[in-house]
């Protein structure tokens, strides 16, 4: 049996960029860009049965294999909650993808 193949359609989009997750990791943008964002959650929390992401890393990186990946780290900051964390991923990956 054939697996079929994933398309950019199959995943999840937030502002009109693809969101990914793996693990405790999300992944924001798109690898043809030149810019992606990493999400991390460090810590979470328990709510109605629920964990819920607590404090989220967020890492503005270049997309250039070639670049060390110390080198490829543009910004980073940390914030409380996913949703605040997406919504200043979002406003860096905007800026970063329009000023050149």
């Amino acid at each position: 049996m054939a697996t079929a193949k994933k398309n950019a359609k199959d995943y999840l989009e937030y502002k009109g960029k693809p969101l990914i997750r793996s693990g405790n990791t999300l992944y924001y943008g798109d690898m043809k860009d030149e810019y992606i964002i990493m999400l991390q959650i460090l810590d979470t929390v328990e709510s109605h049965g629920l964990n819920i992401a607590n404090r989220v890393m967020i890492t503005l990186m270049r997309t250039d294999e070639s670049l060390n990946p110390l080198e490829r780290i543009v910004k980073t900051g940390e914030k409380t909650g996913i949703y605040s964390a997406i919504d200043v991923a979002s406003v860096w990956l905007n800026r970063a993808l329009t000023s050149k």
